[in-house]
């Protein structure tokens, strides 16, 4: 086993400088994963700007902006509602009580 040491890192969204521990960079290359470009609370600025994880609808990601919402009329009520998609007219859309009541 290789010994690691710490390592300090500089932001790239602040400019800080953090500690990327050995252990850290121990559990990173046993994910496979690249070390990380941003301190801990720029990474949590950063998901919580993306709604809290996930990655899909346009808009959100790391550029910290507001999801892009489209105008739709849900297909079960009639209420005029928004969607993070572009309806194109071949499926259904439904406002969110619509949508949460059918689970």
């Amino acid at each position: 086993m290789v010994m690691t040491t710490d390592k300090q890192i500089v932001c790239a969204a602040c400019g800080g400088e953090f500690t990327f521990t050995a252990e850290e960079q121990e559990f990173f290359q046993t994910k496979g994963f690249q070390e990380p470009k941003k301190c801990k609370p720029c990474r949590d600025a950063a998901k919580q700007n993306r709604g809290g994880g996930g990655g899909y609808g346009g808009g959100g990601g790391y550029g910290g902006g507001q999801r892009q919402m489209y105008p739709a009329t849900c297909a079960s009520c009639g209420v005029q509602t928004q969607v993070p998609f572009q309806p194109n007219g071949s499926k259904p859309v439904y406002c969110r009580e619509c949508y949460q009541s059918s689970y």
